[in-house]
């Protein structure tokens, strides 16, 4: 009973400061100090501080070198080190100068954020291109020169930009108004995963953190999975890609994220062992000497067979033109020049492969319809 009336004594005054006061304050969201393990991503990193989060993207032209420092506080008053730039979050609004931006947003359902795009025409997503319609988002003009007067005027949050250049002039002036420039380089990872996962570095800044963990664990989970399936299959179709643009024929490396995803979709692609990183300018010779006997030829970019052939006769030499085996991505493109395909499927790679497998192994997804892709008509 002692022990009981102490125990009593102890708590008692406890309960009455709580009792005065009300219900006690909600802790303030703290972040546990570390590194944030990315699966795929090499484009950026993200730290993990008391009260801030430090996010470093790396120059993709020098290896190991840091090309921007970001921040990221919830609080204006909280003090960062000088060696970034502060930017904070969840941003009120965004100013996007790909439509790939566009397509992380809507995965993180965060659209309603964009004011400001470079070239709105070509926006796919339905509720942008309704806002844009109505006249709610600025016109930033093209994107390797992009209107800094009306970037300012706009006075977004943030400015979203894909580094396509080591030193942008128009970047710096945006900057130099006191507009935070932050650079999502999805499109030069290695790996389709790789470019997804950035969808973790864009949920920083709109707040919605485990959405993107969740959505980016079944992404990976499917791409996965049709992936192993793929690779089991005894019979792979040989595979060529793109087209050709006034005499040159851009195909990609095989360290290209494109030359990598031919080999998950189970198909035979002849620079898969190549270092290339980038894109092989070839010339038509070229593609017909290695390629000729290609059983299917994707991403062409022509709407049909009699088109194909009218721009170049040797075209009717391949044999997927006579077998009729000829894909682009244009199942999803607008009269303005909008292409899902450039929107949802760099976020959503599990989709994209579908495609590549339904093409190369319908057997092994039947019933399948082609969400981004279809065959050239004759």
């Amino acid at each position: 009973m002692l022990r009981i009336r102490t125990c009593l004594l102890l708590v008692l005054p406890v309960l009455l400061m709580i009792a005065c006061k009300g219900k006690p304050a909600a802790p303030e969201a703290v972040f546990v100090p570390g590194k944030v393990e990315l699966s795929h991503a090499k484009g950026f990193s993200i730290e993990l501080f008391g009260d801030y989060r430090r996010v470093v993207v790396y120059n993709p032209w020098q290896d190991e070198k840091v090309l921007a420092v970001y921040y990221l506080v919830d609080d204006e008053l909280i003090a960062t080190p000088d060696d970034g730039m502060r930017v904070q979050v969840p941003v009120k609004s965004l100013a996007i100068s790909s439509v790939t931006h566009a397509g992380f947003l809507d995965a993180l359902n965060a659209v309603d954020k964009v004011t400001g795009s470079c070239s709105p025409e070509l926006l796919y997503n339905p509720s942008l291109r309704q806002k844009n319609q109505a006249g709610q988002i600025t016109n930033l003009g093209d994107a390797f020169s992009i209107n800094v007067e009306r970037t300012m005027l706009l006075k977004p949050s943030a400015l979203l930009m894909s580094g396509y250049k080591q030193d942008d002039p128009y970047a710096a002036r945006v900057i130099q108004a006191g507009i935070p420039v932050i650079y999502n380089n999805e499109w030069m990872e290695e790996t389709v995963l790789g470019r997804a996962e950035w969808i973790k570095f864009m949920a920083m800044l709109v707040g919605q953190e485990v959405l993107a963990d969740s959505l980016f664990a079944s992404i990976e989970q499917e791409y996965s999975a049709l992936r192993d399936k793929a690779f089991k299959k005894l019979n792979w179709p040989s595979v060529m890609t793109g087209s050709n643009f006034r005499g040159t024929w851009y195909m990609p490396g095989g360290s290209n994220y494109m030359a990598r995803m031919l080999l998950d979709a189970g198909g035979q692609y002849q620079y898969a062992n190549d270092s290339t990183k980038g894109s092989l300018p070839l010339n038509v010779e070229t593609v017909l000497a290695n390629f000729s006997n290609t059983d299917v030829w994707l991403n062409c970019n022509f709407n049909s067979i009699s088109d194909l052939l009218a721009a170049d006769a040797r075209h009717g030499l391949f044999l997927a033109v006579k077998s009729n085996k000829v894909y682009n991505y244009n199942k999803c493109l607008l009269a303005s020049g909008a292409n899902d395909f450039w929107e949802s499927a760099v976020v959503r790679p599990d989709w994209w492969l579908n495609d590549l497998v339904a093409i190369l192994h319908p057997e092994l997804v039947p019933g399948y319809e082609l969400k981004y892709y279809q065959k050239l008509k004759k």
